[in-house]
């Protein structure tokens, strides 16, 4: 019987272009505990320590403001994005504007 490892995407957020890829894919995705997770996994794969110090939050509010159902406000997760090294740009939705 072949047994597989449990897929952790934190394995594949090697570089700036699959971190900003997975975050703006999960940003599509009208449910925002997507996006949280996402940038959950994108924090630890930057080293939860690291993101907490260089977003000026603690370990534990960090933790918190990525849990599923959390509501952080936009400062929050402005201040981890750019921790992280990413930020949001807004762009046309070509399907709304048709």
């Amino acid at each position: 019987m072949t047994t597989y490892a449990p897929f952790d995407a934190v394995d594949y957020l090697d570089s700036e272009d699959a971190i900003a890829e997975y975050l703006s894919a999960a940003a599509e995705d009208p449910n925002p505990d997507v996006f949280l997770f996402a940038l959950n996994n994108v924090a630890r794969a930057r080293g939860m320590a690291n993101v907490a110090k260089a977003s000026g939050l603690g370990r534990e509010s960090l933790y918190k403001a990525l849990s599923v159902g959390a509501h952080p406000r936009h400062e929050t997760i402005t201040a981890i994005l750019r921790a992280v090294g990413v930020r949001l740009a807004i762009v046309t939705d070509q399907k709304a504007a048709s």
